[in-house]
């Protein structure tokens, strides 16, 4: 049940990403464009939108990445056993899970801080760009904890069954 709801969540996640990335070029190709053609409008907006769908795009990929576990991933070790690696991995997780509780308790006072608070061109709630931060923490919190279970079964010999 566990794997299946984290597997429809990355899913999810991949298509708002693409969407992200895919409304990102509106707003980029409207600042390209009104610089180089004149009779073409340079809207302000433009710019503070760009930079928002970046921000989103940016953090939707970083949890993207921790499901796929190539965000944090440095590969320096020499081959070592299935058990050694597991251990390795376990270790680096926890490093991991330490993070995103840092992204889930500071981004929500992050978040917190900007619930009154608006855009000055766009005019959108500062909260709903902030909201990216904590809510990268709790999604890699929900992708690490899969990762760490699958190591420490490895580490203690079993086979790493789904999560119940």
């Amino acid at each position: 049940m566990y794997r299946k709801f984290t597997a429809w969540y990355a899913r999810l996640l991949s298509w708002i990403l693409v969407a992200s990335v895919a409304i990102l070029i509106i707003p980029v190709s409207m600042q390209i464009f009104s610089r180089t053609i004149p009779l073409i409008p340079a809207y302000i907006w433009t710019e503070e939108m760009a930079r928002f769908l970046f921000v989103w795009s940016v953090m939707i990929g970083a949890m993207i990445g921790i499901r796929e576990g190539t965000h944090f991933e440095v590969d320096i070790w020499p081959d070592m056993s299935a058990r050694a690696t597991a251990a390795v991995k376990l270790v680096a997780g926890l490093f991991i899970m330490v993070f995103a509780l840092v992204f889930v308790w500071w981004g929500w006072e992050f978040t917190w801080t900007a619930r009154n608070r608006i855009s000055e061109l766009a005019e959108l709630p500062l909260w709903m760009i902030h909201l990216a931060w904590p809510l990268a923490g709790v999604t890699w919190v929900v992708f690490q904890a899969e990762h760490l279970y699958d190591n420490a079964c490895v580490l203690a010999g079993k086979s790493g069954g789904p999560i119940q």
